[in-house]
């Protein structure tokens, strides 16, 4: 007997259950991120119930199809009520995450210009009259240059 005729004469519930696997491994392998795995699940409850239950092949079919809709449609329900990280949201707006920071004055710091150290750089700033040394707080950036207060 070889694997094909072995495959077929198993009883109904081992066919659903290798087809959920088989989703479920393409899930994970070939497209994560997609509905698949839901429909693996509604494959395994439909072997579930086979197990149970002795369904006819158009009974085991309706019984795939309906779970297949319950458990696709309670997938993206869940999706969309989950409270999925949303990370960072200036993750990749250096100019917004220094607002509020407190950085040095290097080179005086007028309306018409001076510098600041911000971490390891320094950026062009402007603000009121504050010499070299003065610590001050960010509270925007324009165009590249960074607009301070006194932190005093």
């Amino acid at each position: 007997m070889n694997v094909i005729e072995t495959f077929l004469g198993l009883d109904a519930q081992w066919h659903w259950f290798a087809l959920a696997g088989l989703l479920a491994i393409a899930e994970i392998a070939i497209a994560p991120g997609i509905f698949l795995i839901f429909v693996a699940i509604a494959a395994a409850l439909t072997g579930f119930a086979t197990l149970v239950i002795d369904f006819s092949l158009p009974g085991q079919l309706i019984f795939f199809a309906i779970t297949s809709l319950i458990s696709v449609y309670g997938g993206r329900q869940y999706y969309l009520t989950a409270g999925q990280d949303k990370g960072d949201a200036l993750l990749n707006n250096r100019s917004a995450r220094m607002i509020g920071q407190i950085v040095t004055v290097i080179e005086t710091v007028s309306e018409s210009g001076g510098r600041v150290r911000v971490g390891d750089g320094e950026w062009p700033a402007r603000g009121p009259s504050l010499p070299a040394g003065t610590k001050a707080r960010i509270i925007a950036v324009n165009n590249g240059i960074v607009e301070v207060e006194d932190n005093g």
